[in-house]
């Protein structure tokens, strides 16, 4: 009898926690989104800063260690940077205009990063923890409800159907649009538009505030996409697609770009 109490009581509290597990997950840029941005990155490191990130890695890729930020996140004792995964602030307002979130946000966390990582004198387990976080953030900064409006945290508070299931704005771009494209990592970035070098490295010009800006017009473009309770399914991804691809490239690109400065 006791074991069957106890399995009674443990079943509702499993069944809780995979609902809740599974939510916390469909929140994020997708696994596969992160990898992608990962994948392209790596294609676009110097030979130096491959060494150097090799050997910090102990030779994982950056498609790998690319999903670490949201990994942690089940660990309480990294909860202080949850906050660091994002930016909201005014859409008639750029961010150097606005006071920083005393919890920090998205740019904090990049910059703080580079720190660590440039910074001979760190600890070698530092600068691998903050590599890591590094090549999360920076694609979290080019998705683009990332930098989103405070009061509809980044759009989670705008409900919309897609292909008849409910969902938000936050997470039809973090991950309903990708997995339901059905590629992986490897296969998307090897299908991203085909690009010159020059217009590579046109991506990679400016930094972290350029970028974040530009994230930030995209996002008001997005809000404007949708309608609250609107049915979304095939016509809003043949869309907005490549908009998505072209952030997952501009991700990647632009992580190379930072990665090989700070190893140069």
């Amino acid at each position: 009898m006791n074991k069957i109490y106890t399995m009674k009581k443990i079943i509702p509290l499993l069944f809780i926690f995979l609902i809740q597990f599974s939510f916390a997950n469909d929140m994020i840029w997708s696994k596969t989104g992160h990898r992608t941005t990962g994948e392209v990155a790596q294609n676009h490191l110097t030979r130096k800063a491959e060494k150097a990130i090799a050997k910090l890695l102990n030779g994982q890729s950056l498609a790998l260690v690319s999903t670490f930020g949201d990994d942690i996140k089940a660990d309480r004792s990294f909860k202080k940077f949850s906050a660091w995964h994002y930016v909201n602030y005014p859409a008639d307002k750029k961010y150097t205009d606005v006071e920083p979130s005393e919890f920090g946000d998205i740019i904090i966390g990049i910059q703080k990063c580079m720190a660590v990582i440039k910074d001979e004198n760190s600890l070698r387990a530092d600068r691998v923890f903050y590599l890591k976080l590094l090549v999360h953030l920076i694609g979290d900064l080019h998705q683009p409800m990332h930098v989103g409006r405070l009061e509809d945290k980044g759009g989670n508070d705008i409900q919309v159907q897609w292909f008849g299931k409910g969902t938000n704005l936050h997470r039809l771009w973090d991950s309903n649009m990708i997995n339901d494209y059905g590629m992986s990592y490897t296969e998307l970035a090897k299908n991203l538009p085909k690009i010159t070098k020059k217009e590579a490295q046109k991506i990679q010009e400016g930094n972290i505030f350029d970028w974040v800006e530009e994230s930030q017009d995209l996002a008001n473009e997005l809000y404007g996409s949708v309608e609250v309770g609107e049915k979304l399914g095939y016509r809003y991804s043949y869309e907005y697609w490549n908009v998505l691809e072209t952030q997952l490239q501009k991700g990647g690109l632009r992580l190379a770009k930072v990665l090989n400065g700070l190893f140069e």
